[in-house]
């Protein structure tokens, strides 16, 4: 167990201390963390909420289409989603001293589980 401690700790710690160096070789000199701290939260947001696409999307459903296809349709919707952010917001999680994709742009829309397209009423899927 104390391995595994050591381990995990370094590669850590290796993450943080290469992901100034990659970000500034990879922006022409110039870093911004805050980027990519920004990835990496928006990363472990994902990871820990993906989960919530499930109600979220058989609500949606059954507001849009009745409370049939939310039983039934929504929830097939949460599953795939839900898996889906978890996916992403690993992937973000684990590529965070990247600046991939271009910019530490979010790999899903909306980049938050809870955020909202305003004028839709509902997320911008």
């Amino acid at each position: 167990m104390r391995s595994f401690r050591l381990i995990f700790a370094l590669i850590i710690g290796l993450c943080i201390l290469g992901s100034g160096s990659l970000s500034a070789h990879a922006s022409g000199g110039q870093y911004d963390g805050g980027q990519a701290f920004d990835k990496l939260i928006r990363g472990a947001v994902n990871v820990f909420t993906g989960w919530v696409e499930l109600p979220k999307r058989v609500i949606m459903t059954s507001q849009e289409e009745g409370p049939a296809s939310g039983l039934t349709v929504g929830l097939f919707k949460g599953i795939y989603y839900g898996f889906v952010r978890t996916a992403a917001g690993l992937y973000e999680g684990v590529t965070f001293p990247f600046p991939a994709p271009s910019g530490y742009a979010p790999v899903m829309d909306p980049a938050y589980v809870f955020s909202t397209d305003e004028s839709a009423g509902h997320s911008s899927y």
